[in-house]
Order: C-alpha cells, then structure tokens, then sequence
C-alpha cells in the first residue's frame, strides 16, 4: 500500500498538501457525526425517564443554568442540540465531499494537461515506438480512470475508515458484544475483498487495453475511410472493435457486479446479528427492555452509517486494486518521459512568438552521427555539409539511404549521439527551440485540421493574435491567391478533414503558405512533391522556385526535375554522403 500511495503522490501534479486539509476534514465530520448518534441513546433514555437527567452530571448542570420547572422541559431542547449537530455535520459532509469531487476532478484536467504537455515535449524518439491510440487513451480515458478509480476511492476511503474507527468505538462504550458481532461481519468481508485484488487488477488490464483497441480499431477504419470503402472492409474494422467491446463489456460487467456484494453481504448479516442479539439479550437476561432499546436505537443510527462506510470502503479498495493498471501505466509514461527529458541535449518545448536564433551566413553539420534507440548500425556516419544562407540545397538516394534521418537531425526532432550543428558558429543544442523557429516544415503529406484555410496557414496561432498581412503575403508567395479568390468564402473556407475538400496539389500550396506565414528563413521540403501529378507539380515546383534566394531551402526529393535548380546536390548511401556537386555533376554525369 505504500508503494501505491507513493505512485499516487508521483502522479498528482501539485498541491499535494490539500490532501492533509481533506483529512482534516474528514476527522471533523466523523467525530460531528459520533457525537449525534452518541446522543442518541441518552436522548431514548431521557424521553422514556425525564428524571434520569439529574443521573448525568453535564445535562443536570445545564438543566440548572436554564432554569427549566420540570424535567420533561429539558426533552426538546436536548432534541434541537441533536438536530443541530445532524444538521451542522449533514451541511459539514456535504462540502466536504464536493471539496473532494472538486480536488479530483481538478486532478484530472491537471493530469489531462500534464500529459498533453508531455506527449508534445518529450524527444521525437519518444513517439517512433508508441501508438497515437495509447496516447489519446492515456490523456481521456485513463486519467478519467486515474480520478474514479485511484483518486476518489482513496479520498472517499480515508473519509469512511474514519467514520467506521469513531463508530466502532462508540459501539464499543454502548455495548462490546455488539462492536464484537459487527467486527465478526466485516473483518471477513475485508478478507474476502482483499483476496480478490488480483482478479480486480486484473480486469482493469484487460478492460484498459480493450479501450486502447477500441481506439486503435474506430482509428484505422475511419482514418482511412477512402481506402476502407473502395477495398470493401467495412466489416474487418467492425469485426475489430466488437471483438475488443466483448472483452471490455466482460471485465467490466464481472467487476461491476462484484461491487455490489460487499453491500449485500453486510445488510444481510447485520440483520441476522440484530435479531440474534436481541434473542440473547432476552434469553439471557441481563438487560432491561429501556437499556436494550437505548442500545438498539444507538445502533440503528450507527448502522445508517456503517454499513454504506463500511461497503464503500470496500469497493474502494476493489476499485483501487481494479485502477492500479492505470495507475501503473500512467507512473511509468512519466517516468520514461522524465528520463527521456534529462537524456536530452536541448529544450525543444515552447511558444510560437519566441525568439528565433540569429542566422546571418551559414549551417554547418560536422561529423553527425546518429542511430535509433536499440539499432546497432548507424542510420547516419560521420556527415558533415555546410549551407550558406539563400542556397537550395537537395538530397537524393535510395529509401534508406538515411535522407530522412538527417533531415529529423536537422529539423532538432533527433539529437545526434555525436557531432555538432551550428549557425554562424553557435550550437543550435545551445537553445534548440530558438533553431527550431528558423525552420519551416513542409512534408510530402501535410497535416490539415478540421478548420478554415486561414487557421491552417496561421497554424498554432489564437485568432485574435493572426497577422492579415503575413498572412496574405504568404498565401500570394505560396501562390494560392487565385483559389482563395475563387472560394465564395475566401480564406474562411473550411478544408474539411485532413484536408479532404482540397487537392494534393492544393494541401502542398498551404503547407508553403503555412511556413512562410511563420517567417521561417529555412525551409525544409521533405518529398513535397513526390504524391503530386506532373501538372500540380510543376504548380507547387513553381512556388517553391520563387522562394529561391529569398530563403535557405533543403529539399529531399525522389524526382530528380525537383532538384534541378539546387545549388548543390549530395548523394546519400547507407547513412553517409558519398557524392556532392551541381545537378549536372551529380545526376546528368551518372
């Protein structure tokens, strides 16, 4: 148990001292609560024997201060203390609770934003060997499940155990035989629950991974919708996800229903033991029916409350063995990120408006190498190149020739095991979010929200803060003005998803105007034109030939036309350059 609390103080993000005050909390409500039903019994015996009063040393002292004639007086103003305190602690549990609701739920959108944050910082390398589905899993469902199953139980769980010690004790003063019968039902019901915590674990794994294939399945058919209707597996997808809701549908029916015993077992028992008391108390002797009926009055009020603390607090404990996946899986995606952080050379997290690194002549790469986490062959040897600012400088090679890969070192996505890059002789890993405002992105499929072209061009930016200048200046240089002005709503048209609505050639166009709106002095253009027809790419080749000169462009390309007004050429093979020269003397001479 303190190894999950250890997690649970891991995950939380902040103010971890408001547990303390919920605590505190819980201890007011519960002793409250014990001091009314505690009354409850002298109030039975005061009501059946008004001069009893005088026996008790604190109500006779108060009956004197307030000058009652008669003992049957001091009845209803006993009563109204008693309503008071139930009212006071009915009021005080009421906040206390929503506190609770409103610490946990907090907890969530903290969790929500922790790891959104996470996802989006931690090392390129990161995302190379995780699932987007596990991903958007992790971020909605289970810090959802974070909340239902590790936060409020433990909250809710702290408060019952609470309640049950303050009652137990009070039980214990009113009648031991009867504490010692109730303690004979829980205990085992305890033992019962405790026994079961690994069939809860369990099917929480099994219903958290059904929820990550869920995802992954309603992901791939929709994902693809276009290339699902044309082949015709509609029912491969659906077949999928039904598979996965069985599994989910079952864990999550056994654990369910196996939440509803506690509340079973213990009314149950605590009915039999109170109808066997009693027949022992009468059997027995011993006791008086007014004693007797003081006690049991103590105890029905005590069980009003024991007996849902008692079954709550057990199906915390099941719901907290049944969310320890979840909580497992989410302490170690924090912990791997942490240590994914602090293996990195440089900070690669920040706001669009901030600076961008100064470049006045040239890049230099030396001596970059670089391979994948768990590959022994290097993906990049020994490359060095350097390019001066205003040069188109292009790429070419067979697949796995290690383009890409140095384009990611580039771009600040991968961080080299060895070499440097530098602008103007300062180390980009010196502040690798200023380089990486330098840099425009555009790739062979650009990614297009559900939005408007004018958010797509001014990606990442709040409406309020989009600049119309920039952004009509980027859309004439992306030469995309003629469609704009053919659109009945201009750069208000909504482009559908992924860009549905548009072309390839159309997609291409807003991704240039998408880097030129940002004012990125270094453009990287990895196969933007590779998907395109010979007429769009000659549009799109057009757009980018107009930048010559005006920005530093490297380009990656499989058409060796795209490359023909580089200023240089490098030729790479197995992770290194083996050639470099003009056009001619690269491609023409081979």
């Amino acid at each position: 148990m303190i190894k999950y609390l250890s997690k649970v103080l891991y995950v939380l993000s902040g103010r971890k001292s408001k547990l303390l005050l919920i605590l505190l909390m819980f201890v007011g409500t519960s002793v409250l609560e014990a001091l009314g039903i505690g009354l409850i019994g002298p109030f039975i015996t005061i009501a059946s024997k008004p001069e009893s009063i005088h026996t008790i040393g604190v109500l006779d002292w108060v009956y004197r201060q307030l000058g009652l004639q008669s003992s049957s007086h001091f009845i209803p103003v006993l009563g109204l203390v008693i309503i008071f305190i139930f009212c006071f602690k009915s009021i005080s549990y009421f906040l206390a609770r929503t506190y609770i609701y409103k610490f946990t739920f907090d907890q969530k959108r903290q969790q929500m934003s922790r790891l959104l944050h996470a996802y989006l910082a931690v090392p390129y390398t990161f995302h190379l060997s995780r699932n987007t589905a596990s991903l958007i899993k992790n971020i909605i469902l289970e810090t959802n499940s974070f909340t239902l199953s590790c936060m409020q139980p433990l909250l809710e769980g702290a408060a019952n155990l609470v309640v049950i010690c303050v009652l137990l004790l009070l039980l214990i003063k009113t009648s031991p035989l009867l504490m010692v019968m109730i303690l004979g039902i829980l205990l085992p019901t305890f033992i019962l629950f405790y026994r079961l915590g690994n069939k809860f674990k369990r099917w929480g794994k099994i219903a958290s991974e059904s929820q990550k294939e869920i995802i992954r399945a309603i992901n791939h058919g929709l994902g693809g919708v276009k290339e699902t209707r044309v082949i015709g597996c509609e029912s491969y997808f659906e077949k999928e996800m039904d598979k996965h809701t069985e599994k989910y549908e079952r864990a999550a029916t056994l654990f369910n229903s196996s939440q509803l015993l506690p509340r079973v077992l213990i009314e149950t028992s605590l009915i039999g033991f109170v109808v066997l008391f009693i027949s022992l108390s009468q059997v027995m002797g011993g006791q008086s029916m007014e004693d007797l009926t003081s006690v049991m009055g103590v105890f029905a009020i005590a069980s009003m409350r024991l007996i849902p603390a008692s079954s709550q607090l057990i199906q915390g404990i099941g719901r907290i063995r049944n969310g320890s996946h979840t909580l497992d899986m989410l302490y170690l995606d924090l912990k791997e990120i942490e240590k994914e952080k602090v293996g990195s050379l440089g900070g690669g997290y920040g706001e669009i408006e901030s600076k961008a690194m100064s470049f006045r002549d040239r890049v230099e790469l030396s001596n970059i190498t670089y391979r994948y986490p768990g590959n022994s062959e290097a993906a990049l040897q020994d490359v060095s190149l350097e390019i001066r600012k205003g040069e188109s400088i292009a790429f070419i090679g067979k697949s796995g020739a290690g383009k890409t890969t140095l384009v990611d070192v580039v771009l600040g996505l991968l961080t080299p095991e060895s070499g440097d890059i530098r602008v103007d002789d300062l180390s980009i890993y010196n502040s690798l979010r200023a380089w990486q405002n330098l840099i425009g992105y555009i790739p062979q499929s650009i990614f297009l929200t559900d939005d408007t072209i004018e958010r797509n061009i001014a990606f990442g930016v709040n409406d309020d803060k989009i600049n119309y200048e920039r952004l009509d200046r980027a859309i004439k240089a992306a030469q995309l003005g003629e469609l704009v002005a053919e659109l009945p709503k201009g750069i208000k048209t909504e482009v559908g998803e992924r860009g549905v609505r548009l072309s390839g050639g159309q997609r291409q166009r807003i991704g240039i105007a998408r880097a030129l709106y940002h004012e990125r002095e270094i453009l990287v253009l990895d196969e933007a034109t590779a998907a395109l027809d010979n007429e769009t790419e000659r549009l799109v080749s057009e757009a980018i030939t107009s930048l010559a000169g005006t920005k530093t462009l490297i380009i990656i390309a499989h058409r060796l036309t795209t490359v023909e007004k580089c200023d240089r050429v490098y030729v790479m093979e197995r992770g290194r350059v083996v050639k470099v020269g003009s056009y001619g003397e690269v491609v023409l001479e081979r």
